[in-house]
C-alpha cells in the first residue's frame, strides 16, 4: 500500500477539478500495482455526481459571487461542498474490485481512527454515510473501470456549514423536471468540536494516515509523488475535458449544447437543447451579478423558434441593464451555427 503525495512543485494542490482529475488519472491511466492511497483538502468547491444536473442541485449564482468551484465527477453520487475544512479520502485499487460496492471495507480504517481519538462514529445502516449522533460527517462514492476502482469520502473537520446549506440550495422549478440525480439532503455535523481542543486538521490528517497504514509515524509510509510525465498527462485531461465549463456545467441530462463567451461585463454560459427548430430547455450561467431578469429570458426562450427574430424577441424581455440586448441575442445566435458546442 502506498501513499499518493499530492504536490506539485512542493506544494499542496487544493484545486478540486486537478485533484478530481488525479484520482482518473489513476485508475484509467498509471494504474499502479496494488493500493493507493489519498488524503487531500479542496478549496471552496461543489462536487456533483457525473449524471446530475447542476440547475437543480447548485445555486449557481452564489458559487460564482463567492469564488466556488463546481467539478463534475467522472463517477455517481450526489452533490456536497468541501473547503479548507474539510478532508477526502481516496482509495486506488488496481486489478482488485472484490470490494466494490463495499463502503464498509474503505472507510473502517477512518472510523478506527477517529473511534481511537474518542468519537462514536460509525457507518449508517444500509447507506455509505458516515455519521456522528445521527449526523453525517462523512458521504461516499465508488467507481470502476475494468479491474480497477476507486472508493472515497470525505472528513469534515471544520467545514463552513452556511455556505454549504447555501450554495447546494435546490431549484424547484428544474428540480421537478426529474432529470438527472437527485441529491439526498441530510443533517451535517463538523467534528472539530468533538476532537481534543489543539486538534488541528492537520493533526486529524496525521492521526488518519496512521491508521490506514498501520504506523507509528507518517515518515514510514511509501508515498508515490508525480513526476513531470504524470503531470503532463493531468494537464492534458484537465484542458481537453475535467477542466472545461463544457463538462463541469453543460453535461446535464436533458441538455445537449454548451456554450460560453466573454461578453463586454464577464463570461456567460448557455445549456440549452433544440427539437424540430424550437428551444426545449435553456439556462444561462452568468458568471457575473446580471442586472435584470435572466429567468424571464429563459422562460420566454423555451418553447420558441431558435432562429435570431425570436431569440432577440426574448432577450428583450428580461430588461437587462448591464447586458447589451443585441450582444446576447448574437451570441446566442452564433451559438446555433456551432456544433463544437455538442455535448456527445
Amino acid at each position: 500500500m502506498y501513499l499518493v503525495d499530492i504536490k506539485r512543485n512542493g506544494k499542496p494542490v487544493y484545486d478540486a477539478r486537478v485533484n478530481q482529475s488525479i484520482d482518473n488519472y489513476l485508475v484509467n491511466d498509471l494504474k499502479l500495482p496494488g493500493r493507493g492511497f489519498m488524503l487531500y483538502i479542496n478549496r471552496p468547491s461543489v462536487i456533483i455526481g457525473k449524471n446530475q444536473n447542476v440547475w437543480a442541485e447548485v445555486d449557481t449564482d452564489y458559487l460564482h459571487e463567492n469564488d466556488i468551484e463546481l467539478v463534475r465527477r467522472t463517477s455517481g453520487g450526489g452533490a456536497v461542498y468541501h473547503d479548507l475544512g474539510n478532508l477526502v479520502f481516496e482509495n486506488i485499487l488496481v486489478d482488485d474490485t472484490s470490494h466494490f460496492n463495499d463502503y464498509s471495507y474503505f472507510a473502517e480504517p477512518v472510523l478506527k481512527a477517529l473511534q481511537k481519538l474518542g468519537l462514536d462514529v460509525s457507518m449508517k445502516e444500509n447507506s455509505s454515510d458516515l455519521i456522528l449522533d445521527g449526523k453525517k460527517f462523512s458521504g461516499m462514492t465508488m467507481f470502476k473501470n475494468g479491474n480497477n476502482l476507486a472508493a472515497g469520502g470525505t472528513v469534515m473537520y471544520d467545514l463552513n456549514v452556511d455556505a454549504a446549506k447555501h450554495v447546494l440550495t435546490e431549484d424547484p422549478a428544474e428540480k421537478d423536471k426529474k432529470l438527472g440525480v437527485a441529491s439526498k439532503r441530510s443533517q451535517i455535523i463538523n467534528l472539530k468540536d468533538f476532537l481534543p481542543n489543539d486538534m488541528t486538521i492537520e493533526d486529524l490528517r496525521e492521526a488518519i494516515l496512521k491508521e490506514v497504514f498501520d504506523v507509528d509515524s507518517v515518515d514510514d509510509i511509501e508515498t508515490y509523488e508525480f513526476n513531470s510525465q504524470d503531470w503532463d498527462i493531468i494537464d492534458k485531461r484537465l484542458a481537453d475535458e475535467y477542466g472545461t465549463d463544457e463538462w463541469n456545467f453543460g453535461r446535464n441530462p436533458g441538455y445537449d449544447r454548451y456554450f460560453d463567451s466573454d461578453l463586454a461585463n464577464g463570461k456567460m454560459g448557455i445549456n440549452f437543447s433544440i427539437d424540430t427548430g424550437f428551444f426545449t430547455r435553456f439556462k444561462f450561467n452568468p458568471f457575473f451579478k446580471v442586472e435584470g431578469d435572466l429567468h424571464a429570458v429563459e422562460e420566454s426562450l423555451v418553447g420558441g423558434a431558435a432562429n435570431e427574430e425570436g431569440i432577440k424577441a426574448a432577450v428583450s424581455v428580461g430588461h437587462l441593464k448591464n447586458i447589451s440586448e443585441s450582444e446576447l441575442t448574437d451570441f446566442i445566435v452564433r451559438s446555433l451555427q456551432d456544433n463544437q458546442g455538442l455535448i456527445s
